[in-house]
């Protein structure tokens, strides 16, 4: 920038030729270009824009080099509305002003781009003493704020979707997690694919207008699903007809399709198309951020199927343990059928092993034991209700959609039968507090009885507020039931005798089961009947919660619903019509060929299978190292500090909570992701690990799909923490130049007001009043001096940079001697004694050295009473030298000398409170002995008064 400005003919500016520049200018001007940080300076009435290299790459190449010397009007049109009046308050108040992350759309590269930047407006001083311009120290923070906002929505999608239970449930949570950011993702679409993945259900979407939709090809979700690759899409507006966000460079027009892999699968089980900002370039980190996105999603889907898997194996084992043969003798013919369907293909294969059960076979017995199953579920369910043994858990439910989605389950199989379905339940005014599972017995029992009864014609399911209940009606076309059966008809085990349906099967439990259910809820069921017209039952619920127990509103649910029970009648229905439903496979363990978050991690686990197993398995994807209790473990941490912890908390000598609690206690150790593992199930297990301090608890037994999904997610999280905190080193960085900056600029009158003090001291007309007067500034202007000087010193220990030290031949006595006639000024009735012993040369940085020596003297004077001396001595030592300082003043308390070198530390008397101290003078000399590579130390007592002694080596 100095020989673009030196080559600029300035007389063709409003500035006119650099020889009529005032100086003020000039050496502004100077010190913008000889600084490392980004100024820039406004100059006159037109505020004339000139800067340093520093800045030029926030001009971007549609501004820089023609900015220089041209108005900033001109310069930055798109933003000058804002700051503009700004910079027009500092000219004409001189005022300075300070702005922190304010967002400021600046076209630098082609479009209006979202930047952020921290600045201040300082006026310059011309030689009228009025405003002739304005500093601008600026640092440009977009980085630090987008990382802030993406972490935000990092961290609330799983805090969103830890509630989820189906995978349509997690991508509905995460669409409200996203919309929560549409600065970032402007729009996005949800897509759940097959286990084939040819078919692609979209299940969530926010920010798109119902008008602008599109098909799966459209979006380029089956290239996606095959290649498992991100796709960039632009140029939507071509593609779709419309786009949203505006028109022109503001419009939203390009997205990126992103596949959705779960942890320890290789195909993608949904795809997220994620609307991309017109105000951001799409650059490494923002990819990585809409990257960690589909990560989340993925792994809160990955969840929910494994929670559904170990829900289903818990409900299969509790119906078998459960079956007792009292229920048997009850229904012996309804369970006979499908064992007798289930043995015979089984004896058969038994009879001739080479042949085995062929498909129509293994058909048979799926579909008989998910019967089967239905069959031992509704007895089991009957007698715990029988028996008050039944535990609900309410809460408040959108009955409406609900009551929708569970009745569109049969649309299929009705509409296959030939027959219309009807699903009316307009949106409620409130939500109606039921449990959901129990409402979806009621729901599907009546819906499997209509479907049952009904050859021809229509079934239609009505929801409807009334006088402060809600009505569920289910209304069929079927034969009817005779009018002297219905006062029997919701008893137990009673079946209608000569009744036309399509199956004879039943155990007569259905509707008494419904009437049960019901009753829980606080509400009454009843059925009006017409013989050979059809059929209506009425469900009432009371709105509202003060009819149900209130131990039981929100209570924890004792029994999980599985899912089998909902495709075991499916499956049956489907029987009824000759026809099958097709199920859909569990997903099996497969590994990861995915992206993985690359990472060390850390394996504790005293039982050496536990540990093979679990080395072998997170091999495949990070590095491992694996040990056998909280000790071993503890020193592996601090010699070489993992990615991610992954204890059991049950171990010999230092258990997973102890371990947890000396990691967090060292500095070193303390953000590290720790996922504890734990053979004890339930919520206050899950509790007490969380409140210890761990990031995720996994109970025992996992899957190996749930245990890369949880390390995968807490991996990711750690990086974006990581990035977070090196934004926030950057801005203390920042802070720590601003200071810099600002100190000088407070130096420059201070350092006016010594030259004018000394020159006012020679004069010889003074009297004895104004020459005491002009020492008194003197002496202040100095103690300013040094107190800003301190503070710069403070904010470089502080922000980590170290004071520097500049070492170069030195000799000890000339800088003690020197500083010790400063400070006879400030103190000239005290007696100051100086002792050399030696030779006084080496290799140290002298101006710090008399630091030292006067914040060390300083001190021993203002805490020590007059009178009394205070003495320096300095000694040679074979390649040191020792400095100490001594007083005679009241003893250090003890409870100070621990943290006498941190900073704000005072002692609670000193002798001259016009001298008073900030605190910062020991803690800036421990600061300038170190570098030296130096000691410092301290002995105080009644008897032998105060000494400082610091040694310092004469070589670096």
């Amino acid at each position: 920038m100095g020989v673009l400005m030196r080559s600029t003919d300035w007389s063709r500016t409003v500035l006119g030729p650099v020889e009529t520049w005032p100086q003020s200018l000039r050496t502004t001007v100077s010190t913008c270009l000889n600084s490392r940080f980004p100024i820039l300076v406004w100059w006159g009435p037109d505020l004339v824009m000139l800067y340093n290299d520093a800045y030029r790459p926030m001009l971007g190449r549609d501004k820089h080099p023609r900015a220089l010397g041209l108005p900033g009007r001109e310069v930055w049109q798109e933003i000058w509305h804002i700051i503009g009046p700004m910079l027009e308050g500092v000219l004409h108040r001189g005022e300075a002003t300070w702005s922190e992350n304010i967002m400021l759309p600046l076209v630098r590269a082609g479009f209006a781009e979202e930047c952020y930047f921290t600045f201040s407006y300082s006026p310059i001083r011309d030689e009228s003493g009025g405003v002739g311009g304005v500093f601008t120290a600026v640092y440009e923070t977009t980085g630090q704020v987008l990382s802030e906002r993406r972490l935000r929505t990092l961290q609330e999608l799983p805090s969103r979707t830890s509630t989820a239970r189906t995978a349509e449930e997690a991508c509905a949570l995460a669409a409200e997690a996203l919309s929560q950011n549409l600065a970032d993702v402007p729009f996005s679409r949800l897509y759940l694919l097959d286990d084939e993945g040819r078919k692609a259900l979209l299940t969530a979407f926010t920010g798109l207008p119902p008008e602008v939709m599109g098909s799966a090809e459209d979006w380029s979700i089956p290239e996606v699903s095959r290649s498992g690759q991100s796709v960039l899409l632009d140029g939507l507006s071509r593609r779709l007809g419309a786009v949203m966000g505006g028109q022109g460079a503001t419009a939203v027009d390009a997205a990126l399709v992103l596949p959705l892999v779960c942890p320890g699968e290789a195909r993608p089980s949904g795809v997220l198309v994620a609307g991309l900002s017109p105000h951001v370039l799409l650059d490494e980190k923002y990819r990585s951020f809409l990257g960690l996105v589909a990560g989340q999603i993925a792994t809160a889907i990955g969840r929910v199927r494994v929670l559904q898997e170990a829900q289903q194996r818990a409900e299969a084992l509790a119906a078998l343990d459960r079956a007792k043969t009292a229920f048997f003798s009850n229904v012996s013919h309804e369970l006979r059928t499908p064992l007798t369907l289930m043995l015979s293909p089984l004896e058969q294969a038994l009879v001739v092993p080479d042949e085995g059960l062929r498909g129509e076979e293994l058909r048979t017995v799926h579909r008989n034991s998910l019967r089967l199953l239905k069959l031992v579920n509704a007895l089991l369910d009957f007698s715990r209700i029988e028996e008050g043994r039944a535990q609900a858990s309410f809460e408040p439910v959108e009955l409406s959609s609900l009551t929708a989605d569970l009745a569109s389950s049969f649309r299929s199989a009705v509409e296959k039968a030939g027959m219309r379905f009807t699903v009316d339940c307009p949106p409620l005014q409130e939500p109606v507090w039921v449990d959901r599972e129990l409402w979806e017995k009621i729901v599907f029992n009546l819906l499997s009885n209509a479907f049952k009864f009904t050859l021809a014609g229509a079934i239609a399911v009505r929801l409807r507020p009334v006088e402060g209940h809600v009505e569920l009606s289910v209304e069929d076309t079927g034969t009817g039931i005779p009018r002297e059966e219905l006062p029997r008809v919701f008893e137990r085990f009673h079946r209608v005798q000569g009744a036309k349906g399509r199956s004879i099967e039943g155990t007569g439990i259905g509707l008494a089961l419904v009437q049960e259910l019901v009753r829980l809820h606080g509400g009454s069921v009843r059925v009006e009947s017409t013989l050979g017209q059809g059929s209506t039952f009425t469900v009432t619920i009371p709105l509202g919660n003060a009819h149900l127990p209130r131990e039981r509103l929100g209570a924890t649910r004792t029994q999980a619903s599985t899912g089998l029970e909902a495709a075991s009648l499916l499956e049956e229905l489907s029987q009824w019509t000759g026809g099958g439903v097709s199920t859909l496979s569990t997903p099996s363990s497969r590994s990861h060929q995915g992206e993985l978050p690359a990472g060390h991690i850390l394996l504790v686990d005293d039982n050496t299978d536990m540990r093979h197993y679990l080395q072998r398995l997170l091999a495949e994807h990070w590095t491992v190292e694996a040990v056998a209790d909280g000790v071993m473990a503890l020193e592996a941490a601090r010699k070489r500090v993992p990615d991610l912890i992954l204890s059991d908390v049950m171990m010999p000598g230092l258990d997973g909570f102890g371990l947890l609690r000396e990691l967090r206690a060292d500095p070193r150790t303390q953000t590290v992701p720790v996922i504890l593992l734990s053979a004890r199930a339930g919520e206050e297990a899950t509790v007490e690990g969380m409140n210890a301090g761990a990031d995720d608890y996994l109970i025992k037994p996992f899957s190996a799909r749930e245990l890369l999904a949880r390390v995968s997610a807490q991996l990711a999280l750690s990086r974006m923490r990581q990035e977070a905190l090196q934004e926030a080193r950057k801005r203390a960085e920042f802070e720590q130049q601003l200071i810099g900056i600002v100190s000088h600029d407070l130096r420059n009158p201070i350092n006016a007001v010594l030259l004018s003090a000394h020159a006012l001291l020679k004069r010889e007309e003074l009297n004895e009043r104004s020459t005491k007067n002009a020492a008194r500034i003197i002496t202040s202007a100095e103690r300013a001096s040094r107190l800003i000087r301190d503070l710069l010193d403070f904010t470089q220990a502080r922000l980590g940079t170290g004071i520097p030290v500049y070492r170069k031949p030195v000799d000890l006595h000339a800088v003690t001697r020197a500083a010790l006639e400063e400070l006879h000024v400030a103190f000239p009735e005290r007696e100051l004694l100086i002792e050399h012993e030696g030779d006084g040369c080496g290799e140290w940085d002298g101006e710090r050295l008399g630091q030292v020596v006067q914040n060390l003297v300083g001190n021993a004077l203002r805490y020590s009473p007059e009178g009394t001396p205070v003495r320096v001595v300095i000694r040679a030592e074979e390649g040191h030298l020792l400095l100490s300082v001594s007083n005679q003043g009241q003893p250090i308390q003890e409870d100070l000398l621990p943290r006498l070198f941190q900073a704000m530390q005072r002692g609670a008397s000193e002798m001259d409170p016009s001298t008073r101290s900030v605190g910062l003078g020991l803690f800036i000399v421990d600061h300038i002995v170190r570098a030296h590579g130096g000691t410092i130390d301290v002995k105080s007592s009644e008897a032998e008064g105060t000494t400082f002694r610091v040694r310092l080596p004469r070589r670096e």
